[in-house]
């Protein structure tokens, strides 16, 4: 009899009342100041990354290798037989690479497979989530390893910066134009792409209209072809992520929605001011 456990990173923004701890292990990603360094939502919150931003700038790096080496311990001694792990864009963060070379040592004790999501934030907690109600469904390994990579083709993340000076900083910035439009308030619409890195598909001048954008985004490119699941993601800006919920809301043909904080790893790259739109069509 298969028993399933699955793993991912911090970067999926999910909530802990989304996770099933039992069989659900999330590797925080590290977040370093120079006095020390920070599990991600663990031993620091968003709100005192950006606090500490305002004088020094962090560096962000993997979850640390005993984390992951724990979490496969976990389910061997608990007796699984199958992991699926489901691990942030390897075009911004090398946790897939690093923990593929530490799963090795565990492959000869459990199946684990490891999907690179391609992408992050909601998006990837979109098919984490998928998994965990899979298994507690009871569905079969396979069929869970091949509808969560499947679902990757069904997310789409869009998101527009305050500033991108923290993308350029942090080597984030991908194939990301318009670093001199800044000068004269030009906001890139930053989507991640198939291959799991940012580009900007539009540009606007000014925040207020680089969001009427990505609205326009939402309705003709996805909700005009079927209901979508609409998460609005922010950085620190939780007022401005309430007041664009409530359009998406609006909107006949959204399902499920909510607003939320990213994660701190995901706003050391952002600065404060992200406004993100996570699209899951159905």
């Amino acid at each position: 009899m298969e028993k399933i456990g699955i793993i991912t990173d911090s970067a999926a923004d999910l909530r802990p009342e989304q996770i099933n701890s039992d069989i659900v292990k999330v590797l925080p990603l590290t977040i370093s100041f120079s006095d020390g360094e920070f599990k991600d939502g663990v031993t620091i919150s968003a709100e005192e990354t950006y606090q500490r931003m305002e004088t020094e700038y962090p560096k962000t790096s993997l979850p640390e290798g005993s984390d992951m080496d724990n979490a496969l311990k976990y389910f061997k001694e608990n007796g699984f037989t199958h992991i699926i792990a489901v691990f942030i864009s390897s075009g911004l963060s090398g946790t897939y690479n690093a923990f593929m070379n530490i799963a090795a040592d565990y492959k000869e004790h459990m199946t684990i497979e490891v999907i690179d999501s391609k992408t992050l934030s909601r998006g990837e907690g979109i098919m984490v989530q998928l998994a965990q109600k899979m298994v507690e469904e009871g569905a079969p390994f396979k069929d869970i390893h091949q509808a969560v990579a499947k679902k990757r083709e069904q997310v789409e993340v869009y998101f527009v910066l305050d500033t991108l000076e923290y993308l350029i900083k942090g080597g984030r910035i991908g194939r990301v134009s318009g670093t001199i439009g800044q000068l004269l308030n030009i906001k890139p619409i930053i989507h991640v792409n198939q291959e799991g890195i940012y580009h900007s598909v539009e540009k606007a001048r000014g925040k207020k209209q680089s969001i009427s954008k990505m609205m326009g985004i939402l309705e003709k490119t996805y909700l005009a072809k079927g209901p979508c699941n609409v998460y609005i993601m922010h950085g620190g800006s939780p007022a401005e992520g309430a007041e664009v919920l409530a359009q998406v809301q609006k909107l006949t043909q959204v399902k499920d929605s909510y607003t939320d904080q990213i994660t701190p790893s995901l706003s050391v790259h952002t600065g404060k001011g992200l406004i993100g739109f996570i699209i899951e069509a159905l």
